[in-house]
C-alpha cells in the first residue's frame, strides 16, 4: 500500500474526528459504538485503527478540544481587547456561543453540537484524572487571561478600581457553563441575552 502523505493523513483524522463529534453530539460518548464510528465517517473499522487505539482516544481527544482548543482560541481574543469593560470581556467570553456556527482555525464547528460535546466533556473529568488536569490548566489559563483585560480596563477606567481583577475573571466565568447548560437544554442562543444583560449591568 502506497504510504500517504502527512497533508492527507491529517485531512483523514480530521474527518474521523469530525464524524466521532457528530456522533457523540448525537448520542452521547459512552452510547456510541465503534460500529457507529466507523459508519459515520465512512471507512472500514481496519482504516481507523490506523488513526485511533480505539474509542476511548476520541474521546479524550475531543474532550480536549472542548477546554483547550477552544480556550485558546478565546485567549487568543481576549489578549486582543485593549482596555475593555466588563461587558466587552463578557462578549467575547461568550462568542463561541452565538449564532449556529462558529470557527476555529480553518474549521467550522455546529454551535448546538459543540454545546452537547461541552457537556459531556465536563462529565468525563469526573472519570479521567487526565482529563481534570487538562480542564483545570485550561480554565486557568483563560482565567489569567480575562484577568489580564479587566486590570487593562482598569487601567483606562473602564473597569471598577475596586475590582480584584482575579476575582472578577472568575466571576465571568461562571457565566460560561449556565450559558451553555440553558442552550442544551432550551436551544435558544442565550449568550446574546448573557451580552446584552452584561452591558446595561456592567457598562459598555
Amino acid at each position: 500500500m502506497p504510504r500517504i502523505s502527512d497533508t492527507r493523513r491529517a485531512a483523514n483524522r480530521a474527518a474521523i474526528l469530525d464524524a466521532a463529534r457528530r456522533c457523540f453530539a448525537r448520542d452521547g460518548f459512552h452510547q456510541t459504538s465503534m460500529p457507529d464510528l466507523v459508519a459515520e465517517a465512512g471507512i472500514s473499522a481496519g482504516a481507523f485503527y490506523r488513526y485511533f487505539t480505539g474509542k476511548d482516544e476520541l474521546i479524550a481527544e475531543i474532550a480536549r478540544e472542548a477546554f483547550a482548543g477552544l480556550g485558546e482560541t478565546v485567549v487568543g481574543r481576549m489578549q486582543d481587547l485593549a482596555a475593555p469593560s466588563a461587558a466587552e470581556v463578557v462578549e467575547v467570553l461568550t462568542a463561541l456561543l452565538v449564532g449556529d456556527s462558529i470557527t476555529v482555525g480553518d474549521r467550522t464547528i455546529d454551535v448546538d453540537e459543540q454545546v452537547r460535546i461541552a457537556l459531556q466533556a465536563w462529565a468525563e473529568i469526573g472519570r479521567n484524572a487526565e482529563l481534570q488536569g487538562e480542564a483545570g490548566r485550561g480554565l486557568d489559563g483563560l482565567a489569567a487571561a480575562v484577568a489580564d483585560a479587566l486590570a487593562r480596563g482598569q487601567g483606562a477606567g473602564r473597569v471598577p478600581a475596586g475590582l480584584d481583577p482575579d476575582d472578577g475573571a472568575r466571576l465571568l466565568l461562571c457565566l460560561l457553563p449556565g450559558a451553555i447548560l440553558q442552550r442544551a437544554a432550551s436551544g435558544r442562543d442565550v449568550a446574546t441575552a448573557v451580552r446584552r444583560a452584561a452591558t446595561a449591568l456592567l457598562g459598555g
